[in-house]
């Protein structure tokens, strides 16, 4: 039986690692999805069979609950609350590794554990625990129950650093003395409230940084407790999720021209401001235009670019987005997508949306891809983006975004803004877009002003 777990355990991760390779693309997303889920399956039930459980009943009561949870949160939740849904599930994540190895290490009496086991007992418990309450603050600030906004607080990094440091001296007298389970509750509760504190500073524009970090401490949680307790599939699963994570926290970074240190850490100083930006507090002149005229301008174009952001998530406009593009597409007009890495509140969130809008993959480009496109496009649609198409990230050294990779929209001949107001983005500043010669706003919440302009090309 040893070996038929060896080698189920060895598919699993073949499983795994082909499934993340396909994650890696959203027209192979959901085949990834399918592979990992399905060695998730052979290594669980290879689990069940191989250990020798002496009794199932609470196993069944777990498997009935979480699949009754797990099946309503995947039919209710809305694609545009998926960024909770992955914080909340990187919680769980934590939060189930850090009680499996405090229950490895409560259920002896006198702990005597090998010096590798406790040590990776502490780690499993202290960073499942900072990644349980970080989670929640993540959901909390994506869901708006915690505000979005940047929050400091007097000597915020000298108290997180004794903290952790507190928790590691902690762990070092528990490996010399694994009596003292004062010392494990005690790293547990500062572990949660280090969680909070390290989450509550980051602005909610940088959830995908804090969304894909957290997911890797929660691979990082799991994989310490495969070595508490022994299991070789779960030290493969979580490397694999903590080293993916790691990876595309680096990529979320690099699109914002940013340090991970300076995203943990608080982000910018001015994120979350929403009046006009700093200055002398005049409005800059500017041109906008409504749906009958924008569409007049739409049917005498030949292509058009659009670039969704937060805004088309939080207004929920990408049914109408789409029904858009069909309509330019039934008058001839070639549309695409162009995908901004940070966009959203979660790596892929604009992906999501559209994909379940029903837009074809092969229309959505990365950045990199679609940059040299604009100077030859007719109109380039804003749809609720902002930091991530301003051209003062090219050459404003004084700006807070300067060096981060935008999206080329003011080199196309048109730009058509879709914004409710004139405030300004996470960064805290003016976009120098809304006022070049090229550029029109067109104000209005996304999704009715979308559908009023597909009415309108409709009518033409």
């Amino acid at each position: 039986m040893q070996i038929v777990s060896y080698i189920i355990y060895l598919l699993a991760s073949v499983l795994f690692i082909f499934g993340i390779k396909k994650l890696g693309s959203p027209k192979t997303a959901r085949q990834g999805n399918m592979l990992s889920s399905i060695g998730m399956f052979l290594a669980v039930v290879i689990t069940l069979f191989d250990h020798m459980i002496i009794t199932y009943e609470w196993i069944i009561i777990g498997l009935i609950v979480g699949a009754l949870i797990g099946s309503t949160m995947a039919l209710k939740v809305q694609m545009t609350g998926m960024p909770q849904m992955v914080g909340l599930l990187n919680g769980f994540g934590g939060g189930a590794s850090a009680l499996v190895a405090l229950g490895e290490y409560f259920k002896v009496d006198n702990p005597a554990f090998e010096i590798n086991i406790i040590i990776t007992v502490v780690l499993s418990v202290l960073i499942g625990a900072v990644t349980f309450t970080g989670s929640m603050i993540a959901f909390g600030k994506l869901q708006g129950i915690v505000t979005g906004k940047v929050v400091k607080y007097p000597l915020q990094n000298p108290i997180n650093i004794l903290l952790f440091l507190a928790t590691l001296v902690a762990g070092v007298f528990l490996v010399i003395d694994q009596t003292h389970s004062e010392l494990l509750i005690g790293i547990v509760a500062v572990a949660l409230v280090l969680g909070v504190l390290l989450v509550l500073p980051i602005g909610g524009a940088d959830m995908p940084v804090a969304i894909s970090l957290l997911n890797s401490y929660s691979g990082i949680a799991a994989s310490m407790t495969g070595f508490v307790i022994n299991n070789n599939m779960l030290i493969i699963a979580g490397a694999l999720v903590g080293a993916s994570g790691i990876i595309l926290t680096l990529i979320m970074c690099r699109g914002m021209n940013r340090s991970l240190m300076n995203v943990v850490l608080g982000g910018w100083e001015s994120a979350g401001s929403s009046g006009p930006a700093a200055g002398d507090g005049t409005q800059k002149p500017h041109k906008s235009i409504d749906s009958e005229e924008l569409a007049m301008l739409f049917d005498a174009a030949s292509s058009c670019i659009i670039v969704p952001g937060y805004g088309m998530a939080v207004a929920q406009a990408q049914h109408a987005i789409r029904d858009l593009a069909n309509v330019l597409e039934s008058k001839g007009v070639k549309v695409s997508f162009a995908i901004h890495p940070v966009a959203g509140r979660m790596p892929g969130h604009m992906n999501v949306l559209l994909a379940e809008a029903q837009v074809s993959y092969d229309k959505l480009f990365a950045l990199e891809d679609i940059n040299d496109d604009f100077p030859n496009t007719d109109i380039v649609l804003v749809i609720g983006a902002n930091d991530v198409v301003n051209p003062a990230a090219r050459h404003d050294k004084s700006s807070p975004i300067f060096g981060m990779p935008i999206l080329n929209v003011d080199y196309s001949k048109t730009v058509i803004v879709n914004k409710r107001s004139m405030n300004v983005g996470y960064a805290g500043i003016d976009n120098e877009l809304f006022y070049l010669d090229n550029t029109l706003m067109y104000f209005g919440d996304a999704k009715g002003a979308v559908t009023k302009l597909v009415n309108e090309l409709k009518e033409l």
